[in-house]
Parts: structure tokens; sequence; C-alpha cells
């Protein structure tokens, strides 16, 4: 694997000369670590934004961009949407924060995705995707009385210390020990085994070299942490036996495909139900919710009077994300052309893609799945992580800069995936495709991809 994985490509000259963005930027790094909330929100150019409507979005120097990073995924039916903005306002000064006692937007909210989920019989509210699968692995192993977890090498859990180990690794880390920030105690990296994906064996062979040890495996249905590794049927179906028999709690980390791909996320798609489902960012999207799933016999452990797993959070459940979470799931269920037509659009982005490279002969493979969609420079097959160490980063990241440079915003880092929202036509999408032939035919010529 090329150096540099996981990191920015270098920054080329704005489309615009950078002015405000600039500056805000340098104001940022005097009062935020980095000049950023989040690790991976730095990129250079553009620096700062000021604006989004619809699939579009607006640099603080009013340069406008296509939007295909859309927020990691979170936004789902297009920035600033009324069909979820307009009920958040009507909430605003009826409903805000009580600390005590139970909320209808509550309830409701439960009770749709009770409904929508098809292993969902009960679900807790939580701030974050990270927050939600830090509650499955805490309640798994209250479950299980067992102490150690497999995550899959290349798939991000969110960022507490029992999954914060081995995702975009190089290749001298690969499936070794990787944490992914400095203070995670070895205890805690130690509890966590790797297994790769698409390899029933590996995970087989972990329950084999710790029996009856393993409280939980953890996985994204699709990791999309890395691009889009789509899973085989044989090995969804085959983990969830393997789970079952080996009295292991299987969790499906739904944040990224959850609500995206289909209302009932991924395990409505592969018929596999998992214990336990986590989700978050596009059920609300854009506002700050997530949650966790599962069946009663699991669930009413965190009941505060009989149970004995901890649930805490002072703003869980709160009504404006409660309400836009509502608003976005029931227009999914009045609109299930939703996913029709952006499942199309994506597959015309990776048709398109597909014939653009073998056009320019070029090593590499476009992959993904529904309206998600990345461009892997490395040849077929790509099934696990294993493969994705063929992938030239510096190839991968560059393209994403340089349609970044031409008004498409993807994200200017190795193996991030790329979303379509509700929001993107057919005319987005044949704009995007005709940039692409331009900056993969320069890339060709200039030796930047081969």
């Amino acid at each position: 694997m090329s150096p540099g994985i996981g990191t920015a490509a270098s920054d080329h000259s704005p489309r615009n000369s950078s002015t405000r963005g600039w500056a805000l930027q340098q104001a940022a790094a005097e009062v935020l670590p980095g000049g950023v909330n989040s690790a991976t929100r730095y990129v250079g150019h553009p620096y700062a934004f000021g604006g989004g409507d619809g699939a579009y979005v607006v640099d603080l120097d009013g340069n406008r961009y296509l939007d295909y990073h859309a927020a990691f995924g979170a936004i789902l039916l297009g920035h600033n949407s009324p069909v979820v903005d307009d009920p958040v306002r009507d909430a605003v000064g009826k409903l805000d924060l009580f600390g005590l006692g139970v909320t209808e937007l509550e309830v409701e909210l439960a009770t749709r995705v009770t409904e929508v989920i098809p292993s969902a019989e009960m679900m807790i509210a939580t701030m974050s995707g990270s927050e939600a699968t830090a509650q499955a692995v805490r309640l798994a192993r209250a479950a299980t009385g067992r102490q150690l977890l497999v995550k899959f090498q290349g798939g991000f859990h969110g960022w507490h210390d029992a999954v914060a180990r081995n995702v975009i690794s190089r290749p001298e880390l690969a499936y070794g020990r990787d944490p992914l920030s400095a203070g995670i105690l070895d205890a805690a990296l130690e509890s966590t085994l790797i297994a790769e994906f698409n390899d029933l064996d590996s995970v087989r062979a972990l329950f084999e070299q710790h029996p009856e040890r393993i409280a939980a495996v953890i996985m994204e249905p699709i990791p999309h942490n890395v691009g889009a590794l789509v899973p085989t049927q044989e090995f969804v179906s085959g983990l969830r036996d393997l789970t079952s028999a080996e009295g292991a709690v299987l969790i499906f980390d739904e944040v990224i495909t959850g609500f995206r791909h289909a209302l009932g996320g991924y395990q409505e798609i592969c018929g596999v139900q998992p214990d336990l489902t986590t989700f978050g960012k596009g059920m609300a999207n854009g506002y700050p919710i997530g949650g966790l799933a599962g069946p009663r016999s699991l669930m009413e452990r965190f009941d505060g009077q009989k149970g004995d797993v901890l649930l805490a959070g002072t703003f869980n459940g709160y009504a404006l994300g409660a309400t836009a979470a509502i608003a976005t799931i029931e227009h999914l269920r009045a609109n299930p052309d939703f996913y029709t037509r952006t499942h199309a659009l994506g597959a015309r982005i990776r048709d398109g893609l597909t014939s653009i490279v073998a056009e320019l002969d070029l090593e590499a493979t476009v992959a993904g799945y529904g309206g998600v969609f990345s461009l892997y420079f490395a040849a077929a097959p790509i099934r696990g992580y294993r493969d994705l160490m063929r992938n030239d980063n510096q190839a991968y990241a560059a393209f994403h800069r340089r349609m970044t440079d031409k008004g498409f915003l993807m994200i200017p880092m190795s193996l991030k995936r790329n979303h379509v929202s509700g929001s993107h036509t057919d005319a987005d999408v044949d704009r995007t495709l005709e940039a692409a032939r331009d900056v993969l035919a320069a890339m060709k010529a200039d030796g930047t991809a081969h």
C-alpha cells in the first residue's frame, strides 16, 4: 500500500483565491486544536463553509460544490431539507429539555424505529453513533459475561477505547496493534480482536483460539469507512450462524448503512437479523442523534429500575433530534421511490466510472452499493482489507482533490466514500461523469494514475 493512507492529498490552488475561508481557518487554529472539531475535517481547500441547499454547499468564499461528501453520509435527503427543517422549526418553543420522565416524541421515535428495523423490539436514543456502539459493546459484555470483542480490519465504530483500533492501517500495522489514539489502556486494546472482512474462517479461528471468551462480533454490514466492501451472502449468513452457535452477540453497526440503503437497514436487504443494531447519521438528515435497538430480552437490561446496564445521558432523545428523525423516517416510509431513485443514480455513477476506467485503460475498480460509490486504484477483486493494501492511496486522494477543485466535493483522503442524496439529479450525474473523465485522463497523462 502506498504511503500516506488515510491522509489528505496535497492542497491544490482553490478555484478562486481564498480569503475569508483561509482567514477563518487560521483564526480557528488559535482556539480549536488543528482548527477543526473532528480529526478528519481539515483537508485544505475548501477551508470553511457558509451554507448548503439540496445537493450543493457553498464555501465561505462563494465557491459552490456539488456535495458527495454529505457530512460523512449524515445528509440523506439533501441540505436544509424542508421535509425535516419545517417540523423542527415547529418544535422550537414547544418542547425543549426536561431531563426527567419521557416525552411523546421519544415514544413516537422508538415506535417508528421498531416498526422499520427488522430485528428491533426496543430502542434507546443516543446523541451519536459512537455512543450507540459504546452502549452495544457494554450490553453485549453484560449479557454474555465475557470480555473479548471481535471487529474487522478497516471497520470504524466510533472513538471509544473498545473499538478505536485497526481502521485504515498501514500494511505493517494491519491486523496487528494499531490504535487510533494515544491514551488507550493496553487492556482495552488487547480485549479487541481483529478479523478479515468476507473471511468467515478468520472469525472462526478467533473463536477457536479464545473459547467461550468472545462477547460479541461487531461489523459494518458494508464497511463504508474504507469505501465500500460489499459482503457476500455466505459471509453474513455464516457469521449469524457462527455467533449463535458460540453464544456471542452479533452487532450490526448500521450508523452509515442504516436508513441510507433501505428503511430497515442492510439487514432488511440481506435478510439476516443481528442481535443488536446501532444507527445514526442519515436517520435525522444531519441533526445529531443516534440509537441502539434489539430484542426486548437484551434491551431491558437498560431498565433503570430492574436492569443492570447503565443508560445515562442528559440529552438522550432530545426534542429537536427526535423530531428530525421522525420526520426523516416518515418521509422515507411515504416515499419508497427514494431508494429506487438514489440506487439508480448510484448505479449510473458506478457504471459511468467503470466505462471511463476501461476507456482509459486504468488499473482501477469501481465499488459501492445503493447511492454510495468509491473508485479504488487497484485491480479487482476487492473483497476485504487485504485487497485494499494494493490500492494506490495517493491516486485515490488525488482523484478526490481534483474533483473537489472542479466543484464536486469529495473528501480528499484515501478510502473515503461518496454519497448520493435525495437531492441529486440525473443532470448532476452527467456533469460528475464528464468531470471525472477529464480528471482521470489528466491523472493518466501526468503519471498520477496508471
